[in-house]
């Protein structure tokens, strides 16, 4: 019993370094899969969004719960106006467990939010008071400014000149998808590489 008990302790503990099922973090699945997917997207692209609505939940399930690939989202900055600061509050949610509820909400409530410019609120409409005062308080602080600056030279560095854009990465190999193309066409990419 103790040996069963120590082995599901363990698994509890890899599974929360992965990022498995916490939706915490901006990285998910496993970094042993045999391919990595380095996303770059920015929260107030419209294909961004895009790709978040119509893809992002079928990859996850597909490819990232199954052990296939470890995704990492990064953020990658555009000349938009409120580009930087949802960004930024995003990253701020992530260091309290938190990026998947408040980046879900600045995608879903993009269009409200890109026109009003209220993008505290928005993340506030989905956090407790509490929480809300953590996140407040993070996104003034100049290392999450560093975070989301390195992202983005990462992506410049591999190229990345739009959004979203997947770095899909296998056996070493490296090769961009930029835009939004279909799930059956990545799904389809992806098995083809998983199969080499």
């Amino acid at each position: 019993m103790k040996t069963i008990t120590i082995a599901l302790i363990f698994l509890l503990v890899i599974s929360a370094a992965a990022g498995l099922g916490t939706g915490s973090t901006k990285a998910l699945g496993s970094p042993a899969a045999p391919v990595t997917i380095d996303l770059f997207s920015d929260f107030q692209c419209p294909h961004c969004k895009e790709l978040h609505d119509e893809i992002l939940s079928s990859l996850i399930a597909d490819f990232v719960d199954t052990g296939k690939v470890y995704l990492v989202r990064h953020y990658f900055l555009l000349p938009r106006p409120y580009s930087r600061i949802s960004a930024t509050y995003v990253c701020a949610a992530e260091k309290i467990g938190k990026y998947n509820l408040v980046s879900d909400v600045l995608f879903q409530r993009q269009i409200s939010w890109v026109q009003t410019g209220k993008v505290d609120e928005t993340v506030s409409s989905v956090l407790s008071p509490a929480d809300m005062q953590k996140v407040r308080a993070l996104v003034k602080d100049p290392s999450i400014t560093v975070e989301i600056d390195k992202d983005t030279a990462l992506g410049t560095s591999e190229g990345v000149n739009q959004t979203p854009t997947m770095m899909i990465v296998h056996k070493g190999r490296r090769t961009p998808i930029s835009g939004v193309i279909s799930y059956s066409l990545l799904k389809m990419y992806l098995d083809k590489v998983l199969a080499q």
